[in-house]
């Protein structure tokens, strides 16, 4: 199969797969990104902004805004490094770990439905 079928076999299965985890975080009142954010935040506790976007894989600004929205619910917390003033970390709050947790079931439920089986 030439390259270019197999790249847009690939994308057709990232989209299914997008669209089939949005569908089912909506019902957690978040998205993908949220929930990205707080699938590595529950693992490690907290993280320096700039390391979370690397997690994440998205933009800082995007990273940096959806912590934001995620602060507002509670979900999340953002303090300044003590060592370097200028570092600002974000941490997963007992409220946000809840959510993680009941939103993984509905996350891994959509991965399972949509990915093909190796």
């Amino acid at each position: 199969m030439p390259a270019a079928d197999r790249w847009r076999e690939l994308h057709r299965l990232h989209v299914r797969v997008e669209v089939a985890i949005e569908a089912a975080l909506r019902a957690h009142r978040l998205t993908a990104g949220e929930y990205a954010i707080l699938e590595v935040l529950a693992e490690h506790g907290h993280a320096r902004m700039q390391l979370l976007a690397q997690a994440v894989e998205l933009p800082q600004s995007t990273t940096s805004r959806l912590v934001a929205q995620l602060e507002q619910t509670g979900l999340l917390e953002r303090y300044l490094c003590e060592a370097d003033r200028r570092g600002v970390f974000t941490s997963i709050t007992a409220d946000g770990r809840v959510a993680q947790r009941a939103a993984q079931v509905s996350y891994e439920e959509a991965l399972e439905s949509t990915l093909p089986r190796p």
